[in-house]
């Protein structure tokens, strides 16, 4: 089972602002002396945006959400993409 997803951006804010509207919930968090960075649980996963810093942002990558219908989307599915080209295969239940 994997737990925890962590992505690393050079747009934290447009990468917050694009998974948040896909309906999902984040919390701004902060460990120690780390950078500030955004977190949401999905399910048994936690799903964190961080800032890259010195980091490579996270390259190619395809992740599935099932989100709830009211967010722009019509139920069924969808292929987006995120602010850093990530794809986003994106199930849209009524």
């Amino acid at each position: 089972m994997i737990d925890l997803v962590v992505l690393y951006t050079d747009r934290l804010d447009e990468c917050h602002a694009f998974y948040s509207g896909l309906g999902l919930t984040f919390q701004q968090e902060r460990h120690g002396t780390g950078p500030e960075h955004f977190s949401t649980q999905l399910g048994p996963t936690v799903l964190e945006l961080y800032p890259a810093g010195d980091k490579p942002p996270t390259g190619r990558l395809r992740l599935g959400l099932t989100v709830c219908a009211g967010h722009g989307f019509a139920p069924g599915n969808h292929t987006v993409t995120d602010p850093d080209g990530r794809t986003i295969a994106l199930s849209v239940t009524s």
